[in-house]
């Protein structure tokens, strides 16, 4: 299908981006890599008065890494995030959560500031984002501002970005090099929407029982849950058979996806609970 007609404008500045949205009232919209937003546009899901281009703003392509944690700019590239060995050791969930993006070729345009911003609930960095507990900063016409990422989705292609706003970039807390992780998803075909994923990530005190489990899934509802009722299967215990049945169970239980033409939401309940279980089991090493 045809795009829809519009304006276009590249800045090479931020505070022109900002302006720009601002003076467009909600008509204008952001693009990155295009990966979310061509299609809408394609589709007509999206009808904007005009389109601000975001390549030539160098400050929101920044991968920061320190003692403090990770920052990602909002126009880091997904295949910036997998050929980085640094980034990598730095954070590995995030590198094996994004390895499950789409294809090779929407790894090479998708951005990380597109997919918050767009808000899918079968998306991987947001999932990441809730379950990692990392700060989203944007800014605006008023000034910058900073949130957590649990309080930026509020449903789906929902968000608390404002008309005027742009993602500026997302901060990871630091990672403790001895931490286990696991990250599973199950889509139909390699490169689709997942149906259903989720991200595991703990660490374990002196007598190898589990402490701060974090457990996110996609495809769960509306929007990428923590599931704090998962966790407290964990925490306290040692990693065993019984232990996985339980976080599977408590995971499916928790979950509240909906019904679509891809699946049901009976069966989305239940994937999300193997999703669980196998990525705790990976992050325990007992497959």
């Amino acid at each position: 299908m045809k795009l829809p007609p519009f304006e276009y404008s590249c800045p090479e500045k931020l505070a022109d981006a900002v302006a720009l949205l601002a003076a467009h009232g909600g008509e204008a919209k952001a693009l990155a890599g295009g990966q979310s937003l061509v299609p809408m546009l394609a589709f007509r899901v999206a009808s904007p008065s005009l389109i601000v281009d975001l390549r030539k703003l160098d400050e929101l392509r920044r991968i920061d890494i320190s003692e403090d944690g990770i920052t990602l700019g909002a126009t880091v590239r997904w295949r910036e995030i997998l050929e980085s060995a640094e980034l990598r050791m730095a954070h590995p969930l995030l590198a094996a959560a994004i390895a499950h993006v789409a294809h090779y070729q929407i790894r090479n345009r998708g951005t990380v500031g597109g997919s918050l911003a767009h808000a899918d609930p079968a998306a991987e960095m947001p999932c990441i984002a809730v379950t990692c507990e990392a700060e989203i900063g944007v800014v605006g016409a008023g000034g910058a501002r900073s949130m957590a990422a649990a309080d930026f989705f509020h449903g789906p292609l929902m968000t608390s970005l404002r008309a005027d706003e742009l993602i500026r970039d997302i901060r990871l807390p630091a990672w403790p090099a001895q931490r286990r992780f696991g990250f599973a998803e199950f889509a139909r075909r390699s490169g689709d929407f997942a149906l259903a994923g989720a991200a595991v990530f703990y660490d374990t005190d002196q007598d190898g029982k589990i402490r701060n489990a974090h457990v996110g899934a996609i495809g769960a509802a509306d929007r990428p849950l923590r599931l704090k009722s998962a966790e407290d299967t964990l925490n306290g215990h040692v990693a065993d058979e019984t232990v996985i049945a339980a976080v599977a169970a408590a995971g499916a239980a928790a979950a509240d996806p909906p019904d679509d033409i891809h699946a049901s939401s009976a069966y989305r309940r239940v994937l999300v609970g193997t999703m669980i279980e196998r990525a705790f089991r990976s992050a325990a090493a007992l497959d």
